[in-house]
């Protein structure tokens, strides 16, 4: 970095793991890397008293205390009001909502982070277009996080590295040297398109791996899933217009691998769980999160054909899903498709 930050007010908005991970970082740095005024937003009055007595997530990350510079509450125009940057944190189905309630609260010129990966449910759309509809002039810049950040180990303290992309470059660059500490650092990268659909689409991707996990496969096939697995999610990136080295870099490549390297994934979690024969309601009936990539796998699947892109992965993850298919006989798909040529496409 090339100064010290700006002492910030910064609105986190959805008390999850990862608004909580972000709520940690922003208000728990030392001076010079962080320590921001952090307003925690959560939908239940309730969660947001007991937060506030015990310092503690009683639902999520509940073993990291929140810094003294945290501040919880259930009104979203007390967390906006005054607020320097707002961060949306909650689940991408999440996203149009919340933005709906928060319209009303943002002043001029106010800036907002997504750090939501997925897509939009029945529109496919992507979320940094979702803001920017429901907002409209009420909002600044908008700019999206994204990259391989596990919320527990970015609770934890463990080093992590992360992107943020905006089209503005001066608001990416804010975000950059105010929000990055010794233990998470921000790249800064002008594809925003690129940078959201890598970060929406491993999910898929981990479902895979997860199920890959679960049969008992080994090193090597979870290699060569993770390797075609990047070259799809390149592949309809370029064709809707990103920037292919994008995949290639942290929102790409990166999360990619922290996703599919073991279970502190949900989408993991889901293909895992599949591969054993357990129904996906039942699954998703026991998890206290969202698994992006369930839904993010139709919007994908949807894409792909509107575009005319092959995306065999995603097209074996969506049978196992949603069409009946044991995820062996998937395995089994993939591996029996017809002779190729490695860079063809």
């Amino acid at each position: 970095m090339t100064g010290p930050p700006d002492k910030k007010c910064v609105a986190v908005l959805g008390a999850g793991s990862w608004g909580t991970a972000l709520s940690i970082v922003l208000a728990g740095g030392p001076p010079s890397f962080g320590g921001h005024e952090v307003r925690l937003w959560t939908r239940r009055p309730e969660a947001a008293r007991a937060m506030n007595r015990t310092r503690h997530n009683p639902d999520y990350l509940s073993e990291f205390a929140l810094p003294a510079g945290v501040a919880v509450t259930a009104d979203i125009g007390e967390a906006a009001a005054g607020a320097d940057i707002v961060i949306l944190a909650v689940p991408s189905d999440g996203v149009r909502p919340t933005c709906e309630q928060l319209a009303p609260h943002l002043r001029p010129g106010q800036g907002i982070v997504n750090a939501a990966k997925g897509l939009e449910h029945q529109s496919g759309r992507r979320l940094s277009e979702v803001i920017a509809e429901v907002l409209g002039g009420a909002a600044g810049p908008i700019a999206v996080l994204s990259g391989p950040n596990l919320a527990p180990e970015v609770a934890a303290g463990i080093a992590t590295v992360s992107v943020v992309a905006s089209a503005d470059r001066e608001f990416a660059r804010e975000i950059q040297v105010n929000f990055s500490t010794p233990r998470f650092r921000l790249y800064t990268n002008p594809d925003v398109l690129g940078v959201e659909l890598g970060g929406a689409l491993k999910n898929i991707v981990a479902i895979a791996a997860g199920a890959c996990d679960g049969l008992g496969f080994g090193d090597n096939t979870k290699a060569a899933l993770l390797t075609r697995g990047l070259a799809e999610i390149s592949r309809l990136g370029v064709a809707l217009g990103a920037r292919a080295e994008t995949f290639h870099g942290l929102a790409g490549v990166g999360d990619l691998v922290a996703t599919c390297a073991g279970r502190k994934s949900r989408n993991h979690r889901v293909g895992y769980e599949l591969a054993r024969g357990r129904r996906l309601p039942d699954i998703l009936a026991d998890m206290s999160q969202v698994a992006e990539g369930v839904e993010t796998t139709r919007a994908a699947r949807r894409l792909a054909g509107e575009h005319r892109v092959e995306m065999p992965i995603t097209a074996a993850v969506h049978a196992a899903l949603f069409e009946g298919m044991a995820p062996r006989e998937a395995v089994t798909a993939l591996m029996t498709r017809s002779w190729r040529d490695e860079l063809e496409g």
